[in-house]
């Protein structure tokens, strides 16, 4: 039998285990970094940051990184706070600086990279604003800096569907309660061909618990590689770049993320987008 709701796992533990791979993320950038500078980037910020575990990652890593993060919600950051901050060194803690506030307001001090992840910048659906605020990241950025964000596409992105399922390894809280293997469901539930506008849903399936619906919705307009090229240019970067993956011999995404000039417009992929100041 099903638990009942107050009995769920909290979907914050559910939600980083499918979605997020911080360290992936922040290798990346360092590479790209360091392929257009030379050098190792120390400072990094966290756009629409959540639970903050990218830029906590960063704090941790090195005793020279500082990191900012930044989120309008602050139940997310206090959960951040509790969980992916409380674990680092108090030397560490001083070097993370979270804020809660609008991305297109909020000033910090110059930093080598800026992210943008998990598709969030879409939330932006009108084109001066997603200038607007990349232009702000523009102006956040150090002389040698850099913006990364991520975008998924493919010619099943731009159709309703909710059979997308991936199986995501099973996680013991830090209060001891053990999440099994579990399901995670990514449903289109509409897209518009005419504004890009785009309603998706995750969903759960943890065993003991049953499906969680709609753990989390968005409301996107679904941007493409080439206007985030364009947007990028137009708010002040010198060059805009797209990386993309090839595939495993099970058809699932390799990891590798490489500079493309062009593409197959598979059925899924996603991509990371860099902006180089």
């Amino acid at each position: 039998m099903a638990k009942k709701k107050s009995d769920l796992p909290d979907l914050h533990w559910l939600y980083e285990a499918s979605v997020q791979n911080v360290d992936t993320d922040l290798d990346f950038g360092k590479r790209v970094y360091q392929k257009h500078w030379k050098r190792k980037p120390l400072t990094v910020r966290e756009d629409f940051c959540g639970t903050a575990k990218l830029a906590a990652r960063w704090a941790q890593r090195n005793k020279l990184h500082e990191a900012w993060g930044i989120d309008f919600h602050q139940p997310t950051l206090d959960w951040g706070e509790k969980y992916n901050v409380s674990g680092l060194t108090d030397k560490q803690k001083k070097r993370l600086h979270l804020i809660c506030g609008d991305v297109l307001e909020v000033e910090t001090p110059g930093v080598d990279i800026v992210y943008a992840l998990n598709f969030s910048f879409c939330v932006f659906k009108q084109r001066e604003v997603l200038r607007g605020y990349f232009n702000r990241v523009y102006q956040s950025l150090n002389k040698e800096g850099l913006f990364v964000m991520d975008i998924y596409g493919g010619t099943e992105s731009v159709t309703a569907k909710s059979d997308d399922v991936r199986e995501i390894p099973g996680l013991t809280t830090p209060e001891g309660l053990e999440i099994p293997d579990f399901e995670y469901i990514w449903e289109q539930a509409a897209y518009n061909p005419i504004n890009h506008d785009t309603t998706c849903h995750i969903h759960f399936t943890v065993p003991g618990y049953g499906r969680i619906e709609k753990a989390f919705t968005y409301e996107w307009r679904l941007w493409t590689l080439m206007e985030l090229q364009e947007l990028l240019r137009e708010a002040g970067f010198s060059k805009a770049e797209v990386y993309l993956h090839d595939f495993n011999d099970d058809g699932e995404s390799d990891e590798i993320y490489r500079l493309r000039k062009t593409y197959e417009n598979v059925q899924g992929w996603v991509a990371y987008v860099v902006g180089i100041k």
